[in-house]
């Protein structure tokens, strides 16, 4: 296959600088789409299997129809494509896809970056040192790791200092605080390590541990919602960012949403992943209901600081519904380093009385609501209510049970797919 710049319409590919531009001005499209889009047009003479997408792309033969469907969507819409049109890629039905527009070959590559999209190129003693190009070519696809994250400080107009990490490159994404975190031991979490690694391939993730929890302060002057909002608001003015896309998971998203509400300015965009408007206590509908929310807490004040894990695993369970014995005793492990038992009952206790409904009202950007079919922790109904409430919101159910997806999940790659389109619209910028 030959290499070097492609040309097709108004539009160039360049392989070794992982550039798409139109007309001369760059196309921004995320990572992954970017990839198929390459894979695609470096084989324009033939049909790309559905098998080859998935090993080279997503280094996996386990990705949903609805992660390929939307990556591909994403790449039509950069290059001005329809799934109706097809005149720029056609798929093949029960075979692949084929980019059928006229490519022209413009200039000469002095690597092996494209060729290794198929033939992965095993470093020989004959073979030359790889190019500046090819390295660059390659660098989007390697995982960030914890040696590149950079973590800063910042204080509360209380005192309590607020832990920070960068890590990554490109577009900045916003990640509000939530519970069980730790910046530096979530890098071998059965629960948090892709996500970092996900989130931050292709952008610039800034990430905190909130006051009481991770390498934040645990000994706080308060520990309220209010606080975690003013917390969010220190580390956006520590960071100097002006304006940004949001993400928040968990308790996170209520944050976030109030955070978003207070400051149109700030938030670009807004995702919610596993969020809630009202806290257990708070959606409680009878004294069943009340009690259960009590036992979390209880739970929480009784086996948080035993040697016994018995208790933590029901936490376990409720994050890694489908994890193994081994995930469990890893993510109890990783709980009691992240926090005390003191302030894991008063984190649940706050947790209970979250009430963002008019906040959520509120919110005027663009919305991404990510939820498990079946959360164990947080219901569905609770993201049906945030779609409901937030303007400009849009909700996408996940095949799966997990608080937080597994890596191993079918649902992973769907939910970083849906990510990754969500914030290449330019419109929410």
């Amino acid at each position: 296959m030959a290499q070097g710049v492609y040309r097709f319409g108004e539009f160039e590919l360049d392989p070794a600088r992982f550039q798409l531009t139109c007309d001369g001005e760059p196309v921004r499209v995320e990572p992954r789409a970017f990839d198929l889009l390459r894979l695609l047009v470096t084989h324009h003479d033939r049909v790309v299997t559905k098998q080859e997408i998935l090993e080279h792309v997503w280094q996996t033969e386990y990705v949903s129809d609805a992660a390929l469907t939307t990556a591909l969507r994403t790449v039509r819409r950069a290059v001005g494509d329809t799934g109706a049109d097809q005149r720029v890629i056609r798929t093949a039905h029960g075979r692949g896809y084929q980019v059928v527009a006229p490519v022209e070959i413009v200039g000469a590559a002095a690597d092996d970056a494209v060729a290794g999209l198929i033939v992965p190129v095993a470093p020989s003693p004959e073979a030359p040192a790889a190019s500046p190009a090819a390295r660059e070519a390659e660098r989007p696809a390697v995982r960030p790791s914890a040696e590149l994250q950079t973590i800063r400080y910042c204080s509360a107009a209380d005192g309590a200092r607020i832990a920070y990490a960068t890590v990554g490159e490109g577009p900045v994404l916003m990640k509000a605080a939530n519970w069980i975190t730790h910046l530096d031991l979530e890098w071998d979490s059965p629960v948090w390590s892709h996500w970092v690694r996900g989130l931050a391939r292709g952008r610039t993730l800034v990430r905190y541990d909130e006051r009481g929890c991770g390498m934040s302060d645990w000994s706080v002057p308060g520990f309220s919602f209010e606080d975690w909002v003013t917390d969010l608001e220190t580390v956006v003015a520590a960071t100097g960012l002006e304006r940004f896309p949001l993400l928040g998971v968990s308790q996170g998203a209520a944050v976030a949403i109030d955070y978003a509400a207070r400051h149109p300015e700030k938030v670009s965009s807004l995702i919610l992943a596993g969020g809630y408007v009202l806290g257990r206590m708070k959606r409680a509908r009878d004294d069943a209901e009340r009690a259960a929310a009590a036992l979390d807490i209880d739970l929480a004040r009784v086996g948080w600081g035993r040697e016994d894990p018995t208790f933590m695993r029901v936490f376990a369970s409720q994050f890694l519904p489908r994890g193994s014995q081994r995930e469990w005793d890893e993510f109890t492990a990783f709980q009691r380093r992240t926090t005390s038992d003191e302030n894991a009952v008063r984190f649940l206790e706050e947790f209970a009385l979250i009430d963002v409904r008019e906040q959520a009202a509120r919110v005027s950007c663009p919305t991404l609501i990510l939820h498990s079919r079946d959360d164990g922790r947080v219901p569905i109904d609770q993201a049906r209510e945030l779609a409901s409430l937030i303007p400009r919101s849009r909700l996408v159910l996940l095949d799966s049970a997990s608080h937080l997806i597994g890596e191993a999940e079918p649902a992973w790659p769907e939910f970083l797919a849906h990510i990754d389109e969500f914030l290449s619209d330019p419109s929410h910028s």
